[in-house]
């Protein structure tokens, strides 16, 4: 009986996996969604925001174009797009403020971790950060460098030196 009911519950790292949500929604390149979901948690965790959750969508470059040029008036692939979540209120299933959406272009992605010599994990995890500061309220187009400031901090926290 004991046994049956430890089993029915889940301990508090598996409900901070569930406030994270990783949607592979492409076939270009194989990802670890459990490792991608952690490093997220981790990021929040840097950022004080260890009670919200977040979507990740991992996409092709046809797919990111559309949201770019339907949202952004932008007719081409990008490398990250951020939606922030518009309302107040918890999510109902978690309890949590929901951020919003990160949506990860994984060719243009690929494209950028051979263009700056670094591995396509480093390059997702930089995009992971940059997608959440901006959730988070952070618009390197407005705030003087401080959104840069802070990624690069970020980055060497959990990703180690370099871009």
């Amino acid at each position: 009986m004991e046994r049956k009911r430890s089993s029915q519950h889940r301990t508090s790292d598996s409900e901070d996996d569930d406030a994270i949500l990783v949607l592979n929604r492409q076939r270009y390149r194989p990802v670890d969604r459990r490792a991608l979901i952690s490093f997220a948690r981790r990021v929040l965790d840097e950022l004080g925001r260890s009670r919200v959750s977040a979507t990740i969508t991992l996409v092709g470059d046809r797919t990111i174009r559309i949201l770019n040029r339907t949202y952004r008036h932008t007719d081409r692939p990008t490398d990250v797009l951020a939606f922030p979540d518009q309302s107040t209120f918890p999510h109902e299933r978690l309890d949590r403020l929901y951020l919003g959406d990160v949506v990860i272009s994984v060719e243009t992605a690929a494209h950028y971790a051979r263009r700056f010599g670094i591995s396509f994990d480093r390059e997702l995890r930089n995009l992971i950060i940059h997608g959440l500061l901006h959730l988070c309220g952070y618009d390197h187009e407005t705030d003087r460098g401080e959104m840069r400031r802070l990624e690069r901090r970020l980055r060497r926290r959990l990703i180690g030196r370099g871009r």
